[in-house]
């Protein structure tokens, strides 16, 4: 999800709504929530996140929201708390907050 919805042109932008449409930001943080030990789950789970719920029209503020009440900031700290030597955790789970928050 991380690169299918990578993009601010009209089409990244359609990608982001459809990946959204799909259930792609709670599939995300609840594979977040099952796997809290796996690294990489909870970085490209991150990551996805990061892309997924950019942009600032409407549409981008509802799936930022969504994100938020799905539990993607909880999801996202516990990420950050879990792994604090991982870099790659600590930038992707910086970066959600930034697009989530």
């Amino acid at each position: 999800l991380g690169n299918v919805c990578s993009g601010n042109d009209a089409a990244g932008l359609a990608r982001k709504q459809r990946a959204a449409a799909a259930g792609a930001i709670e599939a995300a943080v609840a594979a977040m929530q099952a796997h809290p030990q796996v690294a990489g789950v909870q970085q490209q789970g991150c990551a996805a996140l990061v892309n997924v719920c950019s942009g600032a029209d409407g549409a981008g503020r509802a799936r930022k929201q969504r994100a938020a009440d799905t539990g993607a900031i909880e999801a996202v700290v516990a990420a950050l708390q879990a792994h604090p030597q991982v870099a790659g955790v600590q930038q992707q789970g910086c970066a959600a907050l930034v697009n989530v928050c």
